[in-house]
């Protein structure tokens, strides 16, 4: 992507790649100083995550533990500051160890700057996940 990327067609991409499991290349749309923020992580798990090694780190077993098949809704929200945007989606899949379903809403606050994603506010409901070997991160609780 170009250092010009808007953010709407950042974040779109991010979601192809998401997709397609490959998590590298989500990890690459990342500033080297990005962090990642989880205002509603439960005790144990991550509430801040500093830098792009600390994100590829968090991601890096998520298709071992959710099987994404789509996101039948993905609305995207210009802020009057051009480099943030508010994402309401919803993605859906199956979870890998019981082969049931993930359905999950998401409300992100995104900002990308020169082409990156500088700052991501991740507001996810993590008790609607019914399986707790879902938690795809729980390696790094």
């Amino acid at each position: 992507m170009s250092t010009n990327t808007a953010p709407a067609e950042l974040f779109r991409h991010g979601l192809r790649l998401l997709l397609a499991k490959d998590i590298p290349g989500w990890v690459d749309l990342w500033d080297e100083d990005g962090t990642m923020e989880f205002p509603f992580a439960p005790e144990g798990w991550p509430k801040r995550l500093e830098g792009r090694a600390a994100v590829a780190e968090y991601m890096r077993a998520y298709p071992d533990h959710i099987d994404l098949h789509g996101f039948p809704h993905v609305e995207i929200h210009q802020t009057l500051a051009p480099e943030t945007i508010v994402v309401e989606m919803r993605g859906v899949g199956r979870l890998v160890d019981t082969g049931g379903p993930f359905d999950m809403t998401y409300i992100a606050v995104v900002t990308v700057r020169d082409g990156l994603i500088t700052h991501y506010r991740d507001y996810w409901n993590p008790l609607s996940v019914q399986d707790p070997a879902a938690d795809f991160a729980g390696s790094n609780r």
